[in-house]
């Protein structure tokens, strides 16, 4: 039984071309479908998220970002009765608009896209599920529901204030004023607790899953990690649990008990929270000021320190530097290349330039094919456009001595 604050499928706000609804499924699980059908989705198979798609298998993608954040969405939506369809499909999409390469690759369409109103990939992602996905004869994107584009389009929270005369105050990044212009968000409120949940979910995710990619990569220790606040009573768990097991075992034994310290966390919290707003709706929750899905204190502080060691000992580790720096120069390159002669676009988007009107239309045509390229796409194409491989050399074994 969902709680009276849980979003509902007879209360969602529709979408914004009327639809038939399914026999069999309800309007959000449709969207999740969609979602998981979607070319971008596919795509993140080959969009990374520290390491670029060239070192090797065994680390994290955003596609396997993305469902690991979609199964703990679903667990923690379970423990607080929310409404786990609404909060996979938020889960599922939060990614499909990062560009390749990361983080790295969206501070660089940013600077190239400064003169053009900039890019985020938050707002990338909403103009991909209600525009660039164009796979169905009666509209363009995807049709999802009002609910589940909130979703996308606020889970980190509110986008901007409403001023006086009750218009949004502050920069909106452009794919979002964009499109709430045409269909309002409520981008000053708060999203539903679902989509407040598959963002903090992705914060569970991504600080579990970079301490294993780190051990991997060698970039630390598991002596050096023991240190951090909840990983170091893990290990020592585990060790008083399993004084004989083989180290990768220990690892996994010690890590996924840090997973599950935050999980219980923050369903504990956030119950706490929810109760203790009063709201007996969704729209309640949007509208009360203030996040329901939290940490606890304790455990922020915690994850604060967890987070700024992986700043400093991964995502600022010299050869990841190294690597930024170089996939930079790929992103730079590619983007006054396509600018200068937009032919070289696939031809399917020779309709979209004919219609561009003035240089700001076609940067964002060249700024949504180059976010939407795989790594190795992106590599592809810079190396044929510019006949150099800005990778050359990073790997044992590639040809440089």
């Amino acid at each position: 039984m969902r709680a009276s604050f849980a979003s509902t499928h007879d209360s969602a706000r529709g979408r914004r071309f009327p639809e038939e609804e399914s026999a069999h499924r309800s309007c959000f699980q449709r969207d999740r479908d969609r979602i998981i059908h979607c070319s971008a989705f596919r795509r993140l198979k080959h969009k990374t998220q520290v390491f670029v798609e060239h070192e090797g298998d065994f680390y994290r993608t955003r596609l396997t970002h993305s469902i690991e954040v979609a199964q703990v969405a679903r667990t923690i939506a379970n423990a607080l009765d929310l409404n786990t369809d609404l909060t996979e499909a938020v889960a599922l999409a939060h990614d499909l608009g990062h560009t390749p390469f990361g983080h790295t690759g969206e501070d660089a369409l940013h600077a190239l896209m400064a003169p053009f109103g900039g890019f985020d990939h938050n707002a990338q992602t909403l103009r991909i599920v209600t525009r660039l996905e164009r796979h169905y004869a009666e509209f363009d994107g995807l049709n999802l529901t009002w609910d589940t584009l909130e979703g996308i389009a606020k889970h980190n929270g509110p986008v901007a204030p409403l001023g006086p005369d009750g218009t949004l105050v502050g920069e909106i990044p452009h794919a979002l004023a964009e499109y709430n212009a045409e269909d309002d968000l409520e981008l000053h409120t708060h999203a539903s607790a679902e989509a407040q949940v598959a963002a903090l979910s992705d914060d569970v995710a991504y600080n579990n899953h970079d301490l294993h990619d780190g051990l991997r990569a060698g970039l630390f220790s598991e002596e050096e990690i023991a240190t951090l606040p909840i990983v170091g009573e893990a290990y020592a768990e585990v060790d008083r649990k399993y004084p004989t097991t083989d180290g990768y075992r220990r690892r996994y034994e010690a890590l996924r008990r840090v997973f599950g310290a935050m999980v219980s966390d923050l369903i504990e919290t956030s119950r706490a929270k929810l109760v203790g707003s009063g709201a007996q709706s969704a729209q309640e929750i949007r509208d009360l000021g203030h996040p329901v899905i939290a940490f606890s204190d304790a455990m922020w502080t915690d994850l604060k320190q967890i987070r700024a060691f992986l700043f400093a000992n991964m995502y600022r580790a010299p050869k990841v530097m190294e690597q930024r720096a170089r996939v930079t120069q790929a992103v730079n390159e590619l983007f006054p290349i396509y600018m200068a002669d937009p032919t070289l676009l696939p031809q399917r988007w020779q309709g979209d330039v004919a219609q561009a009107e003035g240089e700001t239309a076609l940067a964002r045509l060249v700024a949504d094919y180059i976010a939407g390229m795989t790594d190795r796409f992106a590599l592809q194409q810079h190396a044929r456009l510019t006949g150099r491989d800005v990778l050359k050399g990073m790997w044992p074994g590639d040809g440089v001595n």
